[in-house]
């Protein structure tokens, strides 16, 4: 018998081929972090018809389309044409970036490409925010729903943006009908060189517990963030989505799991020198950073799990792969520490640093008052 023709073989190769029927998938911010993750895993993907990737320079990932451009520029419209979907990860939540500049190039870059999305015919976006937008509060229940009220204030790093984002989010579809919008909110992100306030809590020699706080920490993998988004791209799931490792650890048991010692402190105090200290510029972060330490803001991810989706990490191996992330970094305060410095904060313990910081305050003081 002889074998079929080679347009008739390839023809039944192709309706059999799930790659054939899958979305054509835009992803922005697809050269480095979660993006460029995001960008390999679907490329690899037999579900995904065709990844294009968007970003201000060209990635690693050869089997995507890529353009280069910012994401700002409306002429992104014209590169998602074709497109099913669109992944929106250029984001810049980096703590030394200047906050207004961040929050321009956050905002507008939503802002863009939903606009751009609608015009070219998209019919779902995907947003990555983060579960911070809940809010960390005493108050707060154990775990927190999807549904929970959004609680957050803008007055920890980046917090302020992603609520934006959020509130674009919800009012897209009415702008745009015919607009799917999909908003990912994952609990302390870690691996691929993530560097966030949250992370660099651990590189400090000792960790800062705020008297009568109730410290409860959940993480998310970027892997199992990845695996996340794909199923929201291949519309498993949709809405509002909040993803991480099952459970929690209690502060105790962070203390037991990394081997570093606590260091408790007042309120008044913890709260009064972190504001002092970003206020003359000493430490990228904010005071408000530290309620993310103090309270809880777990989330269930009961939508995920509902979709039949389950995370690949534990809450106890994505600890042990941060503290080898940042083994040999030294940071005091959210301020990463030179090796002098860093040796002599090891050796006098976190307190000394945080007397030392304060020391370096009065003296700035005081050399205002002579000028």
């Amino acid at each position: 018998m002889s074998s079929p023709d080679p347009q008739v073989r390839a023809a039944r190769n192709q309706s059999t081929n799930p790659a054939t029927r899958g979305p054509v998938v835009a992803v922005t911010g697809a050269a480095s972090g979660i993006g460029a993750l995001l960008t390999e895993r679907l490329a690899a993907s037999e579900e995904i018809k065709q990844v294009i990737a968007l970003d201000e320079r060209r990635g690693e990932c050869a089997a995507a389309q890529w353009h280069i451009l910012d994401v700002r520029d409306p002429a992104i419209a014209e590169k998602l044409r074709g497109a099913d979907v669109v992944v929106h990860l250029a984001l810049d939540l980096d703590l030394e970036t200047d906050p207004a500049a961040r929050t321009a190039y956050n905002v507008r870059g939503t802002q863009t490409v939903l606009t751009a999305a609608a015009a070219a015919g998209v019919h779902r976006v995907v947003l990555c925010t983060s579960a911070m937008v809940y809010g960390a509060l005493p108050d707060n229940e154990l775990p927190l729903s999807e549904d929970a009220e959004l609680r957050a204030t803008a007055e920890a790093t980046g917090v302020g943006d992603l609520l934006e984002i959020e509130r674009l989010a919800r009012r897209a579809p009415r702008a745009h009908p015919g607009l799917n919008v999909t908003v990912v909110r994952p609990a302390v992100l870690v691996g691929g060189g993530t560097d966030t306030a949250l992370t660099r809590y651990f590189e400090s020699p000792r960790l800062l517990v705020v008297a009568g706080s109730r410290p409860a920490w959940q993480f998310c993998h970027v892997e199992d963030l990845c695996s996340a988004l794909e199923h929201a791209v291949l519309e498993k799931v949709d809405g509002e989505l909040a993803v991480g490792c099952d459970g929690w650890l209690e502060q105790e048991e962070i203390e037991e799991l990394s081997g570093i010692r606590r260091m408790e402190l007042p309120s008044a105090v913890a709260l009064g020198a972190a504001a002092r200290l970003h206020r003359i510029g000493l430490t990228p972060s904010p005071a408000g950073d530290l309620a993310y330490t103090m309270y809880p803001w777990v989330v269930s991810g009961s939508r995920l799990h509902d979709a039949g989706w389950r995370p690949r990490w534990s809450n106890e191996e994505v600890l042990a792969v941060l503290l080898e992330e940042v083994a040999g970094r030294h940071t005091v305060a959210g301020r990463r520490l030179g090796r002098k410095d860093a040796t002599a904060a090891g050796a006098a313990g976190a307190t000394v640093a945080l007397l030392g910081a304060a020391a370096v305050v009065r003296r700035a003081r005081k050399a205002r008052r002579r000028i």
